[in-house]
C-alpha cells in the first residue's frame, strides 16, 4: 500500500471507531426520544377512557444463534517481488549516485504496488553509511534515495538477509535498519541487537473488523565470505531450518495469523534447485508454521510449488525463486533469464473471527527491466499490451514471459491484472530495538 500505518493506518481505525460510536450514540437517542420502539408505548388511549396505563417497554428478545448474520470472510492479498540489486549502470540512469531517483525506472509497477494490501521487496544491497559514497558490484552500497522512493511507491517492508548484506559491513547493515525504519518500512533478516533479532517483523492488517497480524522472518545462505560483524552476531540472520521453525512457531504463540519466510539460497543463474533449497523448505512444510516461502538468490526465476503439509494440511506454497526486479544483469553479462522477475501475489482468507487464516490464492507476473529504456521496471503484460512504449521489440516481450511461465511452472496461474486493496493500509509494528 502507498501509506502505512505509521502516518495513516492508525488514525484510520481511530476514525473507524469514532463513527461507530457516534452511531451507537445516535440509536440511543432515538430510542429514548420515542419511548421505546414497543408499539403499545406510543399507542393514544381507548375512547372514553380517562387515563390509559401504559405498560413498561421491555427489551427485544435477543437474537438466536441461527438468527445473528454470519461473519463475512477477512481477505488481504500480499505480493513480493525479485531481488533489488543497484549496480553502477541502475544508478547512472537514476541520475547519479548523488540525486539517485529510482521513481521513473519503478513507475511500471505503481498499480500493482498500489493494488496489494501488503506488499514486500527484497532488498538485496545494504544502504551506504553515511557519510560514505554509494558503490556498486562487487561490494554494494545503495543511494539512500532507493528506500525513500520504494515507500513513495507502496512497499511496506523489505527482506534484507542476503550474501551482500555486509558489503559495506556493520555500519551498512545499521543504515539500512535506520532508513527503512525512518521511512515506516518493516525489515526482516537483519538486526542491530540481539532482542531485535529474536523479534519477526510483524503487520497488522484491519478487516472486517478485526485484526490480521502477519510475522515475516528472512535469513540468508551465507555473506559471500566476508565475516560477520565480530561485535554483532545478531547482524544478519543464517539460514538454519530448526531455529527458522521455533521461530516461526513462537511468533504463533504470540498472535501471528500469518508466517511468511524469506530465503536467500541457490545458485545463481539456473532453475535447478539445490539441496539446501528443498530440504530447508520441507522442513518448514512439515512444521506447519508457514503459510508462504519466498526465494531469492538465483537472479532467474525458478518454480512456484505447494509442498509438504503445510498449516492446514494441504501443503505449504512455496516460490523458491523470484528472479530479478531490478538490475543490470542480462544475457550480455550473465543469463538471458536476469532480466526477468516474478511479482508472486498470494491470497489470504480468515472465514471467520475464530478461524485460522489460509492461502486461498496464489498468482504470479513476470517482470522485465528494460535496459535500453534506461533501466524502466515493466510488468510483461503491460508491456505486451504496449510494446511501442518499450525499447523491447513484441517478440523479444514474449520471449521473455515465455521464459518465465517456463520456469515457475504451472502450479499457479499466471495473473494479467493487478489486485485491488481490499482495506486500509497496514500497520507495520516496530521490532524490539
Amino acid at each position: 500500500m502507498a501509506r502505512h500505518a505509521s502516518d495513516e493506518g492508525r488514525p484510520a481505525r481511530g476514525l473507524y471507531a469514532v463513527a461507530a460510536l457516534a452511531g451507537t450514540a445516535l440509536g440511543v437517542a432515538g430510542t429514548l426520544a420515542l419511548g421505546g420502539s414497543s408499539p403499545e408505548a406510543t399507542a393514544p388511549p381507548s375512547a372514553g377512557t380517562a387515563s390509559a396505563t401504559v405498560p413498561p417497554s421491555t427489551p427485544p428478545p435477543s437474537p438466536s444463534p441461527s438468527t445473528v448474520p454470519p461473519s463475512e470472510p477477512a481477505t488481504f492479498t500480499l505480493l513480493a517481488a525479485g531481488d533489488l540489486l543497484t549496480h553502477d549502470p541502475v544508478v547512472r540512469s537514476a541520475g547519479g549516485p548523488r540525486d539517485a531517483d529510482f521513481t521513473p525506472l519503478l513507475a511500471g509497477l505503481d498499480a500493482w504496488v498500489g493494488g496489494a494490501d501488503l506488499a514486500l521487496c527484497h532488498l538485496e544491497v545494504p544502504v551506504a553509511p553515511k557519510g560514505t559514497d554509494p558503490t556498486g558490484y562487487p561490494l554494494f552500497g545503495a543511494p539512500a534515495g532507493l528506500v525513500r522512493d520504494l515507500d513513495e511507491q507502496g512497499w511496506d517492508g523489505c527482506s534484507t538477509a542476503s550474501n551482500h548484506s555486509v558489503d559495506r559491513g556493520y555500519d551498512g547493515v545499521t543504515a539500512t535498519i535506520r532508513r527503512l525504519a525512518a521511512a515506516g518500512m518493516g525489515f526482516a533478516g537483519t538486526a542491530r541487537s540481539a532482542a531485535q533479532q529474536d523479534a519477526p517483523q510483524r503487520y497488522v492488517l484491519t478487516r472486517e473488523g478485526r485484526e490480521l497480524t502477519v510475522a515475516h522472518l528472512a535469513a540468508t545462505y551465507g555473506l559471500n565470505g566476508l565475516p560477520m560483524p565480530a561485535d554483532a552476531p545478531w547482524a544478519v540472520d543464517l539460514i538454519d531450518a530448526d531455529h527458522l521453525v521455533r521461530q516461526a512457531r513462537q511468533a504463533r504463540e504470540e498472535g501471528a495469523d500469518v508466517v511468511v519466510v524469506s530465503l536467500h539460497a541457490g545458485v545463481e543463474y539456473t532453475e535447478v534447485l539445490t539441496d539446501q533449497q528443498e530440504d530447508v523448505v520441507r522442513r518448514l512444510a512439515r512444521s506447519r508454521e508457514v503459510d508462504l516461502v519466498i526465494g531469492h538468490h538465483a537472479h532467474v526465476p525458478q518454480r512456484i510449488d505447494r509442498v509438504g503439509k503445510g498449516p492446514g494440511g494441504d501443503g505449504m506454497w512455496v516460490a523458491y525463486g523470484l528472479g530479478n526486479l531490478l538490475s543490470n544483469q542480462s544475457a550480455d553479462c550473465c543469463d538471458a533469464r536476469t532480466s526477468n522477475g516474478v511479482l508472486l501475489s498470494a491470497t489470504f482468507t480468515q472465514d471467520a473471527p475464530d478461524d485460522p487464516a489460509r492461502v486461498t490464492d496464489v498468482t504470479w507476473t513476470g517482470t522485465t527491466v528494460d535496459i535500453g529504456g534506461g533501466h524502466d521496471v515493466l510488468a510483461l503484460p503491460d508491456a505486451l499490451d504496449d510494446p511501442g512504449a518499450t525499447t523491447l521489440s513484441a517478440a523479444e516481450l514474449e520471449a521473455r514471459e515465455q521464459r518465465v511461465r517456463e520456469a515457475v511452472g504451472d502450479a499457479a496461474p499466471e495473473r494479467q491484472e493487478p489486485s485491488e486493496a481490499t482495506g486500509p493500509p497496514p500497520q507495520v509494528l516496530p521490532r524490539d530495538s
